[in-house]
């Protein structure tokens, strides 16, 4: 699935896979591109192709091939899955480790803060990390980092980072060894980490000018592509392998294993700030790449592809142009960008 995708991904958007607010100016309160400019011609071929690729790995998954493709996950992958929550463990220890050392910040390198209480937290959690029973305090601690972040930040900013309340999830349901409302750990983690990046290619249309000193900076990764078609498909590449994590088990399990190699190869690209800052998500895409549960493909899930693709990409769409324009007003015609998505949706 997607593996014209995944070449694009690895060898041009590393840059762009690198959380922007991390290395240049951004303003979540200016004007967005308007969705009637977002909706262009240049955006529908591109989610028609992205479409296209999730079918046909949709299609892959009944037959033999894709049992065998899978076989083959359940194989690499046998020592990852058995200490997956250990891996998740170890780096969220990592992470929060790493934020002590740095100081200021609150969860990740955008969100500064000057109370000198926070590291201490953070180090503390950290220790809680290292027995089951002392699991769900640390992940108190994260819903309490996130509340406060939200407090100092807004609610609109924080959507970025919904992922933290999963790993929280993730961390008090392998504590308890319980399920929520039927859903498993990894599961609960692997559609906040889906929410996550949904949101996070949203923000690439509507704010393309933000990775624009990094386009200067490094041309070559567009690949000949105009900055504009580089972050339309960046955008949608990326919405597109986030929806994947909530589809069936071969498509979201490649998924998982493009996404995570995304996010090494921009550590490479950006250094020490973006892998503290991944580190926790890549850690559970590993995990998701390792989970072995299995749900028979059917027709049914070709069929519904398109609808669910298309009624999520409204969905992410809507929530954050109207969020936006509730939170910080109405800069460019909220009416005119909803009747623009109706001839793409």
């Amino acid at each position: 699935m997607l593996a014209g995708a995944a070449s694009f991904l690895l060898l041009g958007t590393a840059a762009a896979s690198a959380h922007v607010k991390w290395f240049c100016a951004f303003d979540v309160a200016g004007q967005p591109r308007g969705l009637e400019q977002v909706l262009c011609a240049d955006f529908e071929w591109l989610t028609g192709l992205a479409l296209v690729c999730l079918m046909f790995g949709c299609l892959a998954e009944g037959t033999t091939l894709g049992a065998a493709i899978l076989n083959a996950f359940d194989r690499v992958t046998e020592r990852l899955r058995r200490d997956s929550a250990l891996i998740v463990r170890a780096v969220v220890g990592f992470f929060l480790i790493s934020l002590w050392n740095l100081g200021g910040i609150i969860l990740t390198p955008e969100l500064k803060t000057d109370a000198t209480w926070i590291p201490w937290l953070q180090l503390t959690m950290a220790a809680c990390l290292l027995w089951k029973r002392t699991l769900p305090l640390t992940a108190a601690g994260i819903v309490f980092l996130f509340g406060f972040a939200v407090w100092t930040y807004g609610a609109f900013h924080l959507a970025d980072y919904p992922v933290f309340l999963g790993v929280a999830a993730f961390l008090v349901l392998t504590a308890l060894d319980r399920n929520l409302f039927g859903q498993r750990p990894i599961d609960v983690v692997r559609i906040a980490a889906a929410i996550t990046l949904m949101w996070a290619s949203v923000e690439k249309w509507a704010y393309p000018q933000w990775t624009d000193p990094l386009i200067a900076a490094k041309p070559e990764m567009t690949m000949g592509a105009s900055p504009e078609l580089f972050m339309q498909a960046a955008g949608v590449i990326e919405f597109t392998l986030a929806f994947a994590l909530i589809w069936t088990p071969l498509v979201r399990r490649v998924s998982a294993v493009i996404l995570a190699a995304v996010f090494v190869s921009a550590i490479l690209e950006f250094g020490k700030i973006d892998a503290i800052g991944h580190s926790g998500i890549i850690a559970v895409l590993i995990a998701i790449a390792a989970d072995d549960a299995r749900v028979p493909a059917t027709r049914r899930d070709v069929v519904l592809a398109p609808l669910y693709y298309a009624s999520a990409l409204m969905m992410f769409l809507g929530i954050y142009y109207v969020a936006h324009n509730i939170l910080y007003g109405d800069h460019y015609g909220l009416a005119t960008g909803a009747a623009a998505m109706l001839p793409v949706i």
